[in-house]
């Protein structure tokens, strides 16, 4: 506050109260040596620590907090194996621009550099996926990396920030001096959008008769929905989704055609690949959009907006470029459309629709081969939990399922790894969420393979009574890479064979870590046991299905091929007729 005085304390106590002073109220983590001196403090704050079983765990745990709340997600772990252990949850939410703050101990200041007991120069190691990084080793600067920290995690292209404290740091006394202002030189990020760049995108949209809404989660992460909202009132131009834009337009809206890309629907494929301007908001031309760069979306000029200028231009030529919050730029760019003369994109609309109409999501079996259909599953839990719930995937098949067949009708309800596609990021991301929406139901959507890697969070589930749901879609294989071996080895299935039939029982390993296990096999125990588990809410649910392993997702580009090329089955390419009267 202006005019305190300094106060006398430890580092470790100033950290702590540096946390509190930035607002934050969980963190996830583990205490080691390095770490130690903070936990002290810690004991007696009003700050909720919650004690993860991996350090993995604490970092997706901080990105689903972030993501369901808005705020910064918090991790913190000790030195050396303790910070190691952080990275995939570090580089995940780089890839994904998810706003967290990573705490780690380091080794003491005089020990750095000498391969002391548990050291590791987590800073070097994380250079390349953070926002920036701090390094530690005199007490006094703890309250300013704190307050920067934070600040550099959540303004312009949200990110993860490191802040490494030397043990003798956090043991040290120091005088605790909050800081008015921040120099942070050279970070000023951009905002407003330049009024040239809305005029000329204005231009543009005027100009087009193919024109498409590319979202991507930068529309998220900006929470300017209502805006998009407006863009499309006014315009009544089509729009497609990316993955990590699932629900910021809802999917019931006659003019969203879906996901495009890789495991995207014919129509947003098509949106692409036959459009005349891309109208591209807070995406970054993924290769997983994008297939063959030099064939996609060969007719059309670029606007590109976002609020990382590194991203504008980076992999498709932007014809206009517009570096601001999409929030702002939105705003701006609806005042000026809204003085333009409305235009008749009849037929377009027409074409997409006849795409849609023709190759929408395939009425599933709800049974082949004598097992239960995934997508079947998939969709049943959207259709009983709804659009109210929060629902997180893992990483596979049953994420692009869960893409296309859930009920994507509110804006960040759908949380998944996108840049990253780490396996293991459902159940801890799935307890962060919780944490952060502890009113909601809150389901992940999970494969026997990733299910293996991190549901030991489980355990913290039950002891810190976060009552989250997991549906484990058991295929006994790792099932996208059998895919691939399926399409293009020669179905040599090479170490993807799980033997999840064998073990482990699913049920019983939820019921060793305080969850309820239930366990479908057939269609008529499907819905009882999604009821079942949608009336338990005093402690955390285990649902396995046990589904047959040759599904497949379609459509599909395969890797390094045009968009053109997209499959809706092995050997079966869609008709794109009527194209030629567009």
């Amino acid at each position: 506050m202006p005019g305190e005085s300094p106060q006398s304390m430890t580092g470790a106590q100033s950290l702590v109260k540096s946390l509190e002073r930035v607002g934050v109220e969980v963190i996830f983590g583990i205490p080691g040596g390095s770490i130690l001196p903070a936990y002290d403090p810690l004991y007696d704050s009003t700050i909720r620590h919650i004690l993860v079983r991996h350090e993995q765990g604490a970092g997706h745990a901080a990105e689903g907090y972030a993501q369901a709340t808005g705020r910064v997600g918090v991790c913190i772990a000790t030195s050396g194996p303790g910070a190691t252990n952080l990275v995939t949850a570090i580089a995940d939410a780089y890839m994904d621009s998810i706003p967290m703050v990573a705490i780690t101990g380091q080794v003491a200041s005089r020990a750095i550099g000498t391969d002391a007991f548990q050291e590791a120069d987590i800073r070097g190691i994380t250079f390349p996926i953070t926002k920036h990084s701090f390094l530690i080793t005199d007490p006094l600067e703890i309250p300013h990396a704190i307050a920067a920290a934070f600040h550099l995690a959540k303004t312009g292209r949200p990110g993860p920030v490191l802040v490494d404290i030397a043990k003798d740091a956090l043991a040290s006394m120091t005088e605790f001096v909050w800081p008015e202002e921040l120099d942070l030189p050279g970070y000023r990020p951009v905002t407003k959008p330049h009024g040239k760049q809305i005029r000329e995108a204005t231009r543009l949209i005027g100009e087009a008769e193919r024109p498409v809404i590319y979202l991507g989660g930068g529309v998220n992460r900006a929470r300017a929905w209502a805006q998009l909202a407006e863009l499309v009132e006014i315009t009544k131009i089509p729009v497609i989704t990316t993955l990590m834009a699932r629900g910021a337009f809802p999917d019931s809206h006659p003019l969203n055609y879906g996901m495009p890309g890789m495991h995207g629907t014919v129509a947003a494929v098509g949106a692409l690949q036959r459009s005349d301007l891309l109208i591209t908001l807070g995406a970054r031309f993924d290769d997983r959009v994008t297939g063959k760069l030099e064939t996609f979306a060969p007719d059309a000029k670029v606007i590109h907006a976002d609020i990382d200028p590194a991203e504008i231009s980076k992999n498709r030529l932007a014809d206009v470029p517009i570096v601001g919050d999409l929030a702002e730029v939105l705003t701006e760019l609806n005042a000026a459309l809204r003085d333009e003369p409305s235009h008749d994109y009849t037929a377009w609309v027409s074409y997409l629709d006849g795409l849609r109409s023709r190759y929408q999501p395939t009425e599933y079996p709800p049974v082949e081969d004598g097992l239960l259909s995934p997508e079947y599953v998939i969709k049943r839990i959207g259709e009983i939990a709804g659009p109210e719930a929060t629902y997180v995937a893992g990483v596979g098949q049953h994420q692009m399922w869960a893409a296309h067949l859930l009920p994507h009708e509110r804006p960040i309800s759908f949380f998944n790894s996108g840049g990253a596609g780490t396996m293991g990021y459902c159940v801890p991301t799935a307890m962060g969420a919780k944490v952060g929406r502890p009113d909601e139901v809150v389901w992940g959507i999970d494969g026997d393979g990733c299910f293996q890697m991190t549901n030991q969070e489980l355990v913290t589930c039950f002891l810190e009574n976060i009552p989250v749901k997991i549906a484990v879609l058991n295929n006994r294989s790792l099932g996208m890479v059998r895919q691939w071996q399926t399409l293009f080895y020669n179905e040599r299935y090479s170490n993807t064979n799980l033997q999840s039939h064998l073990v482990p029982d699913f049920p019983k390993l939820a019921e060793a870590m305080g969850a309820l296990g239930l366990r479908a096999e057939t269609v008529e125990e499907v819905d009882a046991v999604i009821n079942q588990a949608m009336e338990v809410n005093d402690r955390p649910v285990v649902v396995e299905f046990v589904v047959h392993k040759d599904a497949m997702v379609w459509p599909m580009v395969a890797a390094g091929t045009s968009n053109d090329d997209i499959k809706i089955a092995r050997d079966l390419a869609p008709d794109w007729s009527g194209e030629e009267d567009l």
